[in-house]
């Protein structure tokens, strides 16, 4: 079991956390598919306890490298971007039709390039084993968690799809903004 805690195994304990946040997002990703929204979120939201644990794990037991960094990043894409996306996609924007179906594919592609954009930033910037005091724009996760709100806030009836909208262009520019975010 030692393979585990060595750093240069691209299987240690960090990296498998985040293969069960990759899980997590796939699942999440057929569940929205198939419109089972409340267990496509139960996914999502235990991929993004795996993300956080991911890199505790690999900071405690000096596992982090190259390798680990850029699988965290593909994690990321997948279970905070495209999981959150897809969602609002499938369950808010599918009563649209017409040029309004195309905005909201618009706004959803553009939220996507935002956060491929600001993982590929952050993987340049990034140094094996250290954290930074704060995040320069909003970190990926807080930007599902944001887009998880708008979500709930048109499910519930607050709010539509075209205010959903504006929140996703907002989020999406937040991500590469210069807005200051303490790191966890």
């Amino acid at each position: 079991m030692k393979f585990l805690y060595r750093a240069d195994n691209h299987f240690n304990l960090a990296n498998l956390f985040t293969m069960v946040n990759i899980a997590s997002g796939l699942l999440a990703v057929y569940f929205i598919s198939q419109n089972n929204f409340f267990t496509a979120i139960i996914f999502a939201w235990i991929g993004g306890a795996f993300d956080i644990f991911d890199g505790k794990i690999a900071r405690k037991y000096a596992l982090s490298n190259e390798f680990g960094i850029q699988l965290d990043s593909f994690a990321d894409f997948l279970s905070f971007v495209l999981v959150p996306v897809f969602l609002i996609f499938q369950a808010v924007y599918t009563g649209l039709d017409g040029a309004l179906l195309l905005l909201s594919g618009a706004v959803s592609i553009y939220y996507v390039v935002s956060g491929l954009r600001r993982l590929i930033q952050f993987n340049i910037n990034a140094e094996e084993g250290s954290v930074e005091k704060y995040f320069t724009g909003v970190p990926t996760p807080l930007g599902a968690i944001l887009l998880w709100l708008a979500y709930l806030t048109a499910a519930y009836g607050f709010t539509n799809a075209y205010i959903v909208m504006g929140a996703m262009v907002l989020i999406g520019w937040l991500l590469n903004s210069t807005v200051k975010v303490p790191h966890p």
